[in-house]
């Protein structure tokens, strides 16, 4: 039997190195959104207008970070099966769930921040 192609190998630890900009992402956006809150808190004082929920800011840049971490290890994950099945010689599936599960999360993500941004005007 062939060794699996290079260009197959490749794909894969491109998309492997993708998966971690993406995890990268996400815990520094979560981090940037946990820091937030100190910024909305010194601007208000500047401004003298009401004191922002430092809470919400705090636990919603948590989750992101957190939810960063899980995307990394689903990148690991889906890196050693994709790798196993070319080594073995087995078609490689793509796993439609995680992908809608994932785009689900972004968008919900989305909608959010754009409420957060809405709120803060």
């Amino acid at each position: 039997m062939d060794d699996p192609k290079p260009t197959d190998v490749l794909a894969n630890e491109r998309t492997f190195l993708a998966y971690v900009r993406t995890a990268l992402a996400f815990v520094a956006f979560g981090f940037v959104i946990a820091r937030f809150a100190l910024f909305a808190q010194e601007f208000g004082i500047v401004l003298q207008m009401h004191e922002p929920n430092r809470g919400a800011s705090i636990v919603f840049g948590t989750v992101m970070a957190l939810f960063g971490s899980v995307v990394g290890a689903y990148g690991g994950y889906r890196y050693v099966v994709v790798a196993r099945d070319l080594d073995a010689h087995r078609r490689v599936r793509s796993d439609t769930k995680a992908a809608t599960v994932g785009a689900a999360v972004v968008a919900a993500i989305g909608v959010i921040v754009g409420i957060g941004l809405i709120a803060l005007r």
